[in-house]
């Protein structure tokens, strides 16, 4: 037999004494099998029979160990006696030909002689014999140990990473490549007080930073993501208590060793806002003494209460012939002609003993040795103590009143090349100012002259806009709003920051913001085009509606989502009940009518706390691979006798389109809820066309879905379409256009919270009159199309007559339920709690089945299952709720939705013992 060492093994070994029996008696079956299994290279084995006789292949015998070869023709349940009561359930299952699957299954097996905990991908397929009853049971087996270790350490390096973040004093963050959050330290939670959810670098922007500071922010990381440097800059972040403070951020790109891209961006934030404050507190006293300074025609200077010079201006250094930085060296003293110096000194020393005041003339020496004559005016200022802590000067050169009639016309001709020096300096500042200079003639409003920047923003040449009245280039809307700044700039009033729209040339629109000074009938201004600013202030506005809108419709969500589930509950033994009343026939025959018509209104009241559970986003669902061509086939004789004769429906499928991952029901129900709406959009007959394509949706898409692959399910009608107002809200619950009585609203929600539930979307895209697009986006399925299994065929008896423990915390609803399961046949016992039940359990009492509640106080009815399991492996459990757990309720749990009725229950136990 061929198939490696594990081949020659059983080639070799004597079977006759085995229940397998010679080899050359082997059936066709086991044979076939054995072949195949010795010539895969991926670990199998084969258990035969009912004992489970162990025979695998070369891959397998590697992961068995030192077991190895002494399994070869072992029972599964003694050579792997430490899980025995695991593979016994395996052989139960698969010579009842039912197949299971686990991942990442954590086993402790003794294959090296020592307890060793696995972690393992295990397959198991019955293989039939040649009548094609199943004898054996074949396992496919994939050992993750190392992963799950890997991910174990990988935890373990993170939480120790976390705790060194968090003892970090600023805030550290971590973001993938597009900016979405990974990690905040504590720092950031603590001082923002925002909830601990992933975010993006755009909602972190919106959210908590200065509504000046966001766009600046992006900006800078969008650089940063663009050239792949670091990324840098300053922004104020708001407290959970609503104060900003300054911080400086700053992040570097970690690339991905091989590929070199950049895969994740790594930062911190560090509070710099009491160094912001002091920066401001000295621009501001900067830009008041600079004002002062540049203001004044005399020289002006400021020296420490010893005389030496702490500022000047540039005034004083042209009249002491030095540079600002010489004379931050000198005291005012050292400028002093020795001869002037003995009166100075005196003066000097009086003031700063009693902090008073003197004027003095006197003459100082500049560095060429010549002089000039000054008068001084200087007064000592005392500080917070009291005592003189600094000095103030005001100089002014008198020198042309001492210097003769040749030092006047020298200092003549030096003021005539001043002033052709700085009106070149004028020219050059007009003719390269990327601001907007201009000057208008108060009485006529025409543009006496425009530097080029205007030709550059509006297009048009300065001998085009020249000569011309502003109102020929303002837009209609700015109009009244321009000529009453216009008429406040005549009467003298200051114009500062005000804003309107100049068409350019090219015949679009510009933003603007002046600040105009009106001087001698002239209006002086200088001009900035804001046209970005005003776009990015519009996206702004309109990412965060965006925003309000999705955290409104979550609230909702919530909220319905809730109330359903209560409904729920309260309907669940009123639709039992009049279930029983109904079957057992109880009162006469018009107390049967009114039952009836009770039993009627239930169901709808079921269909609208499902359709509630879909917007909501919490129904329960049974998501499969479905061949929506196949689905979409199946409805469209349903579709077209709902909507009539007077509308033409067409059916447009892809051939090869891949199946949808979804619940089928749930999604037949939103299509013929689609064709309905669309049905009652055309009262006069148009047309309906249902399509289905298969779709790869890219970052940005118009269904703001994650990248990945969909199938787009289109319900398209030329019927009367909606108004922006209308399309706005046509998700919403209980919206509805068609009047009262004539639909609940919640045919469009449903759909949608059912697309969101499933990880899709839904898009809306209407015009009035041009019709209706409604577009439901489902996830692509790698998996092959289930098959549809038929229903038990009497579902009513089957399984009757064992032991059943009921747990539910409602007490109306338990006793419905328990009624329901007596008329089946059942005894029952009755407990309000999971904890109870597992009393009873653990006590020994002897069930044959669990039907529980999932929402419960203190244990779920999950968790429940999950623990009646471990200690009864082989009892069924049932599971009854009417909200969808996604992340506590397992796949392989049977779930029954409430309210149900008799039959319903009885279906359902009917599978659990199928």
């Amino acid at each position: 037999m061929a198939g490696g060492d594990c081949g020659g093994l059983i080639a070799a070994r004597d079977w006759s004494a085995t229940p397998l029996g010679p080899v050359d008696h082997w059936p066709a079956s086991l044979r076939t099998t054995v072949l195949i299994m010795l010539r895969s290279q991926v670990p199998m084995v084969l258990l035969w029979g009912e004992d489970g006789i162990m025979l695998y292949n070369d891959s397998y015998s590697l992961f068995a160990g030192n077991q190895h070869p002494g399994l070869l023709g072992c029972p599964v349940r003694d050579g792997w006696a430490e899980v025995a009561d695991f593979n016994d359930h395996v052989m139960k299952v698969g010579l009842a030909g039912g197949t299971l699957r686990y991942r990442d299954q954590h086993l402790t097996l003794f294959r090296n002689g020592v307890p060793e905990p696995v972690w393992m991908d295990l397959d198991y397929s019955p293989v039939p014999d040649e009548s094609g009853r199943p004898a054996g049971v074949l396992c496919i087996l994939a050992e993750t140990t190392e992963r799950k270790l890997g991910e174990r350490r990988l935890r373990d390096s993170e939480d120790r990473f976390r705790l060194m973040a968090d003892a970090v004093p600023q805030i550290t963050w971590i973001t993938d490549a597009q900016g979405r959050t990974e990690f905040f330290n504590r720092y950031w939670w603590d001082y923002t007080g925002a909830s601990p959810e992933p975010t993006t670098a755009a909602e972190v922007s919106a959210t908590h930073l200065h509504p000046d500071d966001g766009a600046g922010t992006m900006a800078a990381f969008e650089e940063a993501q663009r050239t792949g440097t670091t990324f840098q800059t300053e922004h104020r972040i708001r407290s959970a208590s609503g104060e900003y403070r300054w911080f400086l951020v700053r992040g570097e790109p970690y690339r991905d060793p091989r590929s070199g891209e950049i895969v994740r961006w790594f930062g911190a934030s560090v509070d710099i806002n009491d160094r912001k404050v002091a920066e401001e507190a000295l621009r501001n006293s900067e830009m008041h003494l600079s004002a002062i300074f540049n203001q004044s025609a005399a020289g002006l200077a400021e020296t420490d209460a010893s005389g030496r010079f702490v500022r000047v201006n540039d005034r004083y250094c042209e009249i002491v012939g030095r540079t600002r930085e010489g004379l931050m060296h000198l005291c005012m003293q050292d400028l002093t002609h020795p001869d002037d110096l003995g009166g100075n000194l005196a003066l000097f020393q009086r003031v700063t003993a009693h902090a008073g005041s003197f004027d003095i003339v006197k003459r100082s020496l500049r560095p060429d040795g010549s002089q000039v004559w000054v008068h001084n005016s200087v007064t000592a200022l005392r500080g917070p103590s009291g005592t003189v802590s600094s000095i103030a000067c005001v100089s002014i050169d008198i020198t042309d009143r001492k210097a003769a009639e040749d030092a006047l016309t020298a200092l003549n001709a030096d003021l005539e090349r001043q002033v052709i020096e700085r009106s070149r300096e004028r020219g050059l500042i007009w003719q390269h100012s990327i601001d907007l200079l201009s000057v208008i003639d108060l009485t006529t409003a025409c543009f006496d002259a425009v530097n080029p920047a205007w030709a550059t923003a509006l297009g048009w040449s300065v001998g085009e806009i020249e000569g011309r009245p502003y109102t020929d280039f303002v837009h209609p809307d700015d109009s009244a709003a321009s000529a009453s700044a216009f008429s406040g700039l005549k009467r003298g009033e200051v114009v500062i920051h005000f804003e309107n729209r100049y068409r350019t040339k090219a015949g679009g629109w510009r933003w603007l913001s002046w600040v105009a000074v009106p001087e001698s009938g002239k209006l002086y201004s200088i001009t900035r085009d804001v046209t970005a600013d005003k776009e990015r202030e519009a996206e702004l506005e309109t990412a965060q509606e965006a925003l309000r809108q999705a955290q409104k419709m979550e609230a909702m969500g919530q909220l319905t989502g809730g109330v359903a589930h209560d409904f729920n509950n309260l309907l669940a033994p009123i639709v039992g009940s009049l279930d029983l009343l109904q079957r057992r026939g109880v009162g006469t025959e018009r107390e049967q009518r009114l039952i009836a018509g009770a039993v009627q209104s239930a169901e709808r009241a079921k269909t609208l706390v499902q359709r509630l559970l879909a917007f909501a986003r919490r129904q329960p669902l049974q998501a499969v691979s479905v061949n929506i061509v196949e689905l979409v086939a199946g409805m469209a004789d349903l579709v077209a006798s709902t909507t009539g004769p007077q509308i033409k429906v067409v059916v447009d499928a892809e051939p090869d389109l891949p199946p949808a991952h979804c619940d089928p029901n749930q999604l037949e129900m939103a299509l013929l809820n689609l064709a309905v709406n669309a049905r009652d959009a055309m009262p006069d007959g148009g047309r309906l066309r249902i399509s289905a394509t298969a779709e790869d949706v890219r970052s940005g898409h118009r269904a703001k879905l994650r990248p990945g692959q969909y199938v787009r399910l289109s319900v398209a009608d030329t019927g009367t379409g909606m108004d922006q107002a209308t399309l706005r809200r046509a998700i919403e619950p209980f919206f509805s256009t068609k009047g009262v009585g004539k639909g609940t609203g919640l045919g469009l929600s449903m759909a949608h919270g059912l697309a969101s539930q499933l990880g899709g979307a839904l898009t809306i895209q209407s015009r009035l009159g041009l019709g209706t697009n409604v577009e439901l986006w489902l996830p692509r399925s790698a998996a092959q199309p289930d098959a549809v299994a038929a229903a038990p065929a009497d579902t009513a008896a089957h399984g009757a007559g064992g032991q059943v423990l009921l747990v539910d915390d409602e007490d109306v609803v338990r006793m419905t339920t328990a009624d329901m399961l007596l008329d089946l046949g059942y005894r029952v016992t009755e407990v309000a709690s999971a904890e109870e039940a597992m009393r009873l359990i653990e006590r020994g009492d002897p069930f044959d089945l669990l039907i529980t509640d999932h929402l419960m106080p203190g244990l779920t009815g999950a968790e429940l299952a999950r623990a009646v399991r471990q200690r009864r492996p082989g009892m069924p459990v049932l599971l009854v709720s009417g909200y969808a757990e996604r992340e506590d309720v397992g796949p392989d749990l049977p779930r029954l939705t409430k309210p149900f009725r008799k039959d319903e229950l009885a279906a359902s136990l009917a599978q659990l013992s199928a």
